[in-house]
């Protein structure tokens, strides 16, 4: 299935940028990278539902940081406490924030509805490998001490993110499943376009090495801003695609696009869990990476959220 017309000709505005001058992310320095983003992510903002409250939060992490949350909670009768989706932003572990990824927040918020939990979790390089995930447990431990009082039902739980986000949901949920006893259980990952596998290369990263919005030197930078050393890559909460034991994982919905440097290694994971016994729902957008910002750009993302918010409903409705 090709592009949409549409996305095309955003594509095309990107490389004429190029052209002209504007440096890809991989090229500048992190601060500057992230400006960029931020910039960027002005211009795809779209109409999202505005019947959903945010709330300022913050949760102390381990090593006694202030780690910044946001929850979103829809303007929604409801006569019990709301399930929660502990979602993370993507962004590489680079770039990214709070900001540049309220729309998808929002969305998911009313169409389920659910409350959501956004992380602004510290990024690299400042903040190296594992720091992003040491504050993804965080704050999901804050929730399960907080979320009472905040009008949250902990028990019909949800983790889920986009890119990096969702490698970071993927690691929750394993993590989960091996030590039960330490950790609540969780009814779904919603995981959309995930990284998996940081070790090697893919035929999705061959083909999708330049002009599909995520380009495989910036996913390269990107890694190499997060790693310590090389070795880290070979690590299964870098790259989930290594776990040995994927048994007892939650369900899975995975999104994944079609013309996506992560497309392949998505794909392998998603099968990975299957042969593993988990219950995955897997599908493939005819888009690019990013897809789920992409609201302003493209027609049928509103189809992807109504499937992302029914998988969520479903798993998170008892």
């Amino acid at each position: 299935m090709s592009l949409h017309p549409e996305l095309t000709a955003f594509l095309d505005l990107v490389e004429e940028g190029r052209l002209a001058g504007r440096a890809p992310l991989h090229a500048l320095l992190p601060v500057a990278a992230r400006e960029s983003f931020e910039q960027a992510s002005a211009g795809l903002v779209w109409p999202w539902p505005r019947q959903v409250a945010r709330r300022a939060l913050t949760a102390r992490t381990r090593d006694g940081a202030d780690l910044r949350l946001r929850l979103y909670l829809p303007e929604v009768a409801c006569e019990r406490p709301l399930p929660v989706l502990l979602y993370f932003h993507g962004g590489g572990y680079v770039v990214g924030s709070l900001d540049s990824h309220d729309g998808i927040c929002a969305e998911l918020a009313w169409r389920t509805p659910c409350g959501v939990l956004a992380v602004d979790y510290r990024r690299a390089p400042e903040h190296r490998f594992p720091t992003a995930l040491f504050d993804a447990e965080d704050a999901l431990r804050w929730l399960l001490a907080e979320g009472s009082a905040l009008g949250l039902d902990a028990n019909r739980l949800a983790v889920g993110g986009d890119s990096a986000g969702a490698t970071l949901a993927t690691v929750l949920a394993i993590q989960a499943a091996r030590a039960p006893q330490d950790w609540p259980q969780i009814r779904l990952q919603l995981l959309c376009y995930p990284s998996t596998d940081a070790s090697r290369t893919t035929v999705s990263n061959d083909l999708f090495d330049e002009g599909y919005l995520l380009e495989s030197a910036t996913l390269e930078w990107f890694y190499n801003q997060y790693q310590r050393t090389p070795a880290d890559r070979l690590d299964w909460r870098f790259s989930p695609l290594l776990c040995g034991d994927l048994r007892g994982v939650a369900p899975a919905f995975v999104g994944l696009a079609q013309y996506d440097p992560l497309h392949d290694e998505g794909a392998a994971y998603a099968e990975r869990l299957r042969e593993a016994g988990v219950s995955v729902t897997c599908r493939h957008y005819a888009a690019t990476h990013d897809l789920l910002r992409m609201g302003a750009i493209m027609p049928g993302i509103d189809q992807v959220y109504a499937e992302l918010a029914s998988s969520l409903a479903q798993a998170l409705q008892h």
